[in-house]
């Protein structure tokens, strides 16, 4: 809003909080990183990458397999040393530059010739022949490990290399050792001797699946064996020999691909090794990266800014670890920093989804202005802080609210509030304005009394200039309330306070009032009393008193006014000012009405069947004429009255305002069409009064007391009243004038042709047998 700082409370989010914040998820990230809780995902997390990063074998190293075809060819197994002779025999004369074999022959074959043989061939071969060795356990729940090696005939001119394999805790194999040590000798893996890398004793490295398998040549060994290949084809490069026929086993579980053939696992593992030799960067780097990177996250300030952090984090993690594989040939374990990352980005946006539902409740939904929670959390100095302190709470209640949200609609009604407080803002001196309530608005101010009160007359002046909201030029007027903003009391109720001194103010007619400590004992007091209304009208604790009105023609007192009064077992004798105004707002007004109505009936009987006939006017609130179930009741109440119709007189405020004044019309036409006359109370005081006169069907209008009680000493005031009785008397009205105090007033009165006089002078409330004694009387108006 425009000119507007909304002051909300301070959320707790600190910098020492967000860093504790990203400490604390940090160290359950690591608990759960040792523990091999992210295992799983990083094991996924690779495969992903094994496809993403995909690339085809380099053609160096090619399979001799030991396949279907081959067993079915050859019939028996294991088969004769001399299938292996010849083998070597056929690669040898092809020109490959090594021949490594994953093929168990740690046992000794039946005829030691076919050892001989292979023996043999194997010393004739000018390529380096290997064969494999490895460790295996002695037994079933046996620990020992035994080393299996070639039987002597055979290694004694070839390389020994290790095939063993460890599998990961999952059972899929992984990484491959660079070297293991068997019969005491340390020895490279047949996939550090392919590719040409130190056989390092206890290292291993990760095998590259992301190398397509589909691409590492692949021939059969029966037809290598009888020479039915493509001898040029393997000029120069590695060859590896296993099996991977199915009957054979030598099978293991393997990342991306499944279960596949050990010799491919070698195959794959020297390809990897062709490149460079991978090594592991663990988790730790890239988690510390990530916290890093946690700390921009937990700094945003808007949940979409935590998704594009996160986001741009986290892409930042994955292309820095496929950098390092690519380009460092370091793998890292990234699922612990991702999951970091996950962890803040996900309690970041809580957070703020959090401060924004926090701010939300403190934000009025209609207007945009900081509401009554955010008033009562707001952080600002006391009354005691000393000079410049907050001192006041000023409350600007707005006058005809309803009629105003009817004449603006829903859609406008928002930005006239923030208009309305921008003025208030300006000439209030106020930082930051609060809507409490539907039609409240409150500021603080470190103003005296004094000053406020000067403050609030140049408030007064600035709201007389209209408001332009939605094309249209509308005035708004303002009731103002203030109360102490101690610090002792929340700020809530220090509103409360100021809203009611407002409400006050405007049921007695003053631009402000200032709330004092009694008023909320007084106010405990009326809602007490709201409580109690009903039994009151049981038990007969209301009385109707009749204040009597003269007829001027006839000297006669021949009508009243029936009065209310709350006759209470505790605080005695209680004027309508103590109970009426709260009992129009809570709604309930229609049963009082009633109850009054139905009293003053009864006592009109009485009067009429002792032989005077006294007309009997009773006061209906505006808010019950367009009240359909009180007319009816109304209605009712006068058909089975037992006195003419024409003896009772509904009075109605010449200042009411109808929230629907053509159903109040036609409720008003039913009563007068029922019989009853119809008065206009207050006559003077309102701002439509030829409107009343010309849209309601009034047979009698009452001069307000204040243009009558000086009428005959004021010019001003006598032009008024006179030109009042001759407009009503050409329109046939009769005329009542209220505030008659002496004699002399009655005499103007009477002179210049009114009809009927009330007040003090004629006659105070009084109830109704000693009303019926005084109609008695005759009254001397020449006296």
């Amino acid at each position: 809003m425009k000119g507007a700082r909304l002051s909300l409370p301070q959320l707790p989010d600190t910098l020492i909080l967000r860093i504790a914040i990203t400490v604390t998820l940090a160290v359950l990230v690591v608990v759960a990183a040792v523990g091999g809780t992210f295992r799983p995902l990083e094991h996924r997390l690779e495969e992903f990458t094994f496809a993403a990063l995909e690339r085809p074998a380099s053609g160096q190293i090619h399979l001799v397999e030991m396949d279907a075809a081959s067993m079915a060819a050859i019939q028996t197994w294991p088969w004769q040393r001399s299938h292996y002779a010849r083998l070597v025999e056929q690669l040898d004369a092809a020109g490959v530059r090594s021949i490594s074999f994953d093929v168990d022959f740690s046992g000794a074959s039946a005829d030691p010739a076919d050892d001989r043989a292979f023996g043999a061939a194997i010393a004739a071969a000018h390529a380096p022949v290997t064969l494999p060795t490895f460790n295996q356990n002695a037994g079933f729940r046996d620990g020992r490990q035994l080393d299996s090696l070639p039987v002597p005939p055979l290694r004694e001119h070839a390389h020994l290399a290790s095939v063993s394999v460890v599998p990961d805790e999952d059972g899929f194999v992984r990484r491959m050792p660079l070297g293991t040590v068997t019969n005491a000798v340390p020895r490279p893996s047949i996939a550090a001797y392919v590719a040409g890398r130190p056989g390092e004793v206890e290292k291993s490295f990760p095998i590259d699946f992301a190398i397509d398998m589909t691409t590492i040549p692949r021939h059969s060994f029966i037809a290598v064996e009888r020479g039915e290949f493509d001898a040029q084809s393997l000029r120069g490069k590695d060859v590896i020999v296993g099996a991977t026929a199915i009957e054979l086993g030598d099978r293991y579980p393997a990342p991306r691909y499944g279960v596949i053939p050990g010799v491919i696992l070698q195959a794959l593992a020297a390809e990897t090794l062709v490149r460079s030799v991978p090594i592991y960067g663990s988790w730790p780097a890239p988690l510390l990266l990530a916290a890093l990177l946690a700390a921009a996250i937990m700094a945003a300030a808007q949940r979409g800014t935590v998704g594009l952090r996160w986001g741009g984090a986290s892409a930042a993690i994955v292309l820095i670890s496929i950098g390092a594989r690519l380009l460092a040939d370091t793998w890292f374990e990234i699922v612990p920093a991702l999951a970091l990352l996950a962890l803040v980005a996900g309690v970041r946006a809580a957070l703020l989804t959090h401060y924004r539902a926090e701010r939300k409740r403190r934000i009025d939904a209609e207007s945009g202005l900081p509401n009554l929670l955010a008033l009562d959390t707001r952080r600002g100095v006391s009354a005691e802080a000393g000079a410049g302190a907050d001192r006041y709470l000023i409350a600007a209640q707005i006058d005809d609210f309803d009629s105003l949200k009817l004449a603006m609609g829903a859609a406008n009604l928002g930005e006239l509030l923030r208009r309305l407080s921008e003025r208030l803002q300006v000439a209030g001196s106020a930082t930051t304005i609060y809507r409490i309530d539907d039609r409240t608005l409150v500021w603080h101010t470190p103003l005296t009394i004094g000053e406020v009160e000067q403050q609030l007359a140049g408030l007064r002046a600035l709201m007389r200039s209209p408001f332009e909201v939605g094309g249209r030029r509308l005035g708004v007027s303002l009731t103002y309330g203030v109360a102490a903003a101690d610090a002792h009391t929340s700020a809530s109720s220090a509103a409360s306070s100021a809203a009611h001194a407002a409400s006050v103010a405007k049921r007695a007619g003053k631009p402000w009032r200032l709330h004092t400590d009694g008023e909320g004992e007084t106010a405990a007091q009326q809602f007490s009393l709201l409580g109690e209304l009903d039994e009151a009208v049981r038990s007969g604790q209301i009385k109707v008193l009749y204040q009597p009105k003269l007829n001027l023609v006839t000297g006669q007192i021949d009508a009243a006014e029936a009065l209310v009064r709350w006759q209470h077992p505790v605080y005695g004798m209680l004027p309508p000012d103590c109970f009426i105004p709260l009992i129009e707002e809570a709604g309930r007004i229609d049963g009082l009405t009633l109850a009054v109505l139905a009293q003053a009936i009864s006592d009109a009987r009485c009067w009429l069947d002792r032989g005077q006939e006294i007309a009997v006017a009773v006061n209906i609130s505006a808010g019950l004429l367009t009240s359909d179930s009180f007319a009816a009741r109304a209605l009712a109440m006068v058909k089975n009255a037992g006195v003419p119709a024409r003896m009772l007189t509904f009075e109605v405020t010449e200042s009411a305002q109808f929230d629907d004044a053509d159903k109040a019309i036609a409720i008003l036409e039913s009563f007068r069409a029922a019989g009853v006359q119809l008065s206009i109370d207050d006559y003077g005081t309102g701002q439509s009064t030829l409107n009343y006169l010309k849209l309601l069907p009034v047979t009698e209008l009452k001069i307000d007391r204040s243009f009558v009680q000086h009428s005959h000493l004021d010019r001003g005031d006598a032009m008024l009243v006179r030109s009042t009785v001759q407009l009503a008397h050409e329109l046939g009205i009769k005329v009542v004038a209220e505030g008659i105090e002496d004699a002399a007033c009655l005499a103007f009165i009477r002179d210049i042709g009114c009809d009927y006089g009330q007040g003090y002078f004629i006659g105070r409330p009084l109830p109704a047998d000693e009303l019926a004694a005084l109609a008695c009387q005759p009254v001397d108006l020449a006296a």
